[in-house]
């Protein structure tokens, strides 16, 4: 899985999942609130059929002379897919990934990158980490061929060769094959979510890369962290962990009754006279199918405990924990008028609904911006909350 934008975009990632459980996500933060704890140096994996280090786990050898025409045995299959648990996490950090794992010659394959050695593979994840400080999310891993182990991913990157900095987001499968004789991955094919045709060398792939790069105005603030699941050519769905917000009773998605009620009540008009910082995105919600019973939310800064924060000085405001979940959001810019939004919600509705999801009803329209901003490079957002989300 990897990425590069001239030679090479995600090539070596990860496969389906039974739910919408992860291989401990780092959720999306703002730059300021990142973290590195996922490049922690972890002991390096051995993939020979020696004693099994602390913390690691072992690829298993093939037995010599067996008959391998039946496939991987049930253990076999269970130890590789451990293995690529273990090892996958450190694919940009200062660990990387344990080459042994790997035949000398391995047809790597994505959209727009191949590579037919390890070495070239290698050498592109290093420059992948200097160009675009990726992030790796491994959500599953399993066996599904007689040979063959998939991955389920999302990869994040950050192009710093841009002044704005855009962040490419892609998600997909590693259909990863193994040589029966030594039991070493031999192949690896990425499958992005975001397009039909995912042959090398793919125009799709990347046109898809280069709508990534277009400018979104984000302002440097806290905003509710995320983890995107899964990226198509018409919305991207995420994971929220809950958050608290601030909310007043509004009157339609796109107006602003109601945002003098929440912004001051973070400015000091609260019972302590407490100023609480400011994030993004300003939230109307609206509870129901015509989309009429709204209200305005502001999301309340992460390390603010709901039972810590001062009480509102008017009942126009309460303060309430929103449980987080599965959305679903499409993102578009200009002037978020109401006629816009509507017609946003209906097209996002009518996709989820092609493709086999539950959408809940009711949407919320995410404003990333104050109203000076120019209009084509606006942020904005429709999420509806999603019922029963599997990743496949």
């Amino acid at each position: 899985m990897a990425t590069r934008l001239s030679s090479r975009l995600l090539i070596h990632l990860p496969a389906p999942a039974a739910a919408v459980t992860t291989t401990s996500p780092r959720l999306r933060k703002p730059a300021a609130a990142r973290t590195a704890s996922y490049r922690r140096r972890r002991p390096r994996l051995a993939v020979s059929a020696g004693a099994t280090p602390s913390g690691g786990a072992v690829a298993p050898a093939a037995p010599a002379g067996e008959n391998r025409d039946a496939g991987l045995t049930p253990d076999e299959a269970q130890r590789l897919v451990e293995f690529l648990k273990a090892d996958l996490p450190h694919l940009f950090d200062n660990v990387g990934i344990d080459r042994s794992a790997y035949d000398d010659r391995v047809r790597f394959r994505d959209p727009i990158t191949r590579y037919d050695d390890i070495d070239g593979y290698l050498a592109n994840i290093s420059l992948l980490k200097v160009i675009f400080r990726p992030d790796f999310y491994l959500h599953d891993a399993k066996q599904t061929g007689p040979y063959e182990i998939t991955t389920r991913w999302t990869m994040v990157m950050k192009f710093s060769l841009l002044p704005w900095k855009p962040e490419l987001v892609f998600t997909g499968l590693s259909i990863m094959g193994v040589n029966p004789q030594n039991l070493k991955f031999c192949s690896h094919v990425d499958i992005w979510d975001s397009i039909q045709n995912n042959e090398y060398f793919s125009l799709e792939g990347l046109v898809e890369v280069f709508k990534q790069l277009r400018y979104y105005k984000t302002p440097d603030i806290e905003t509710p962290s995320y983890l995107v699941l899964k990226k198509t050519a018409n919305y991207e769905v995420r994971k929220y962990p809950p958050f608290s917000v601030a909310e007043a009773k509004g009157e339609k998605l796109t107006g602003s009754s109601g945002f003098n009620n929440v912004t001051g009540y973070i400015f000091g008009k609260n019972a302590s006279s407490e100023k609480i910082a400011m994030t993004t995105p300003v939230f109307t919600q609206a509870s129901d199918d015509k989309l009429s019973d709204v209200s305005i939310q502001i999301a309340l800064p992460m390390n603010k405990d709901l039972n810590s924060l001062p009480a509102p000085n008017t009942e126009a405001v309460t303060l309430r924990k929103v449980e987080g979940g599965i959305a679903a959001v499409k993102k578009f810019s200009g002037r978020p008028e109401e006629e816009i939004v509507a017609k946003k919600e209906k097209e996002l509705r009518s996709q989820l609904l092609k493709d086999g999801l539950k959408p809940r009803k009711g949407c919320l329209l995410a404003r990333y911006n104050d109203p000076s901003t120019k209009d084509f490079v606006k942020r904005n957002e429709v999420l509806i909350w999603l019922n029963d989300f599997a990743l496949e």
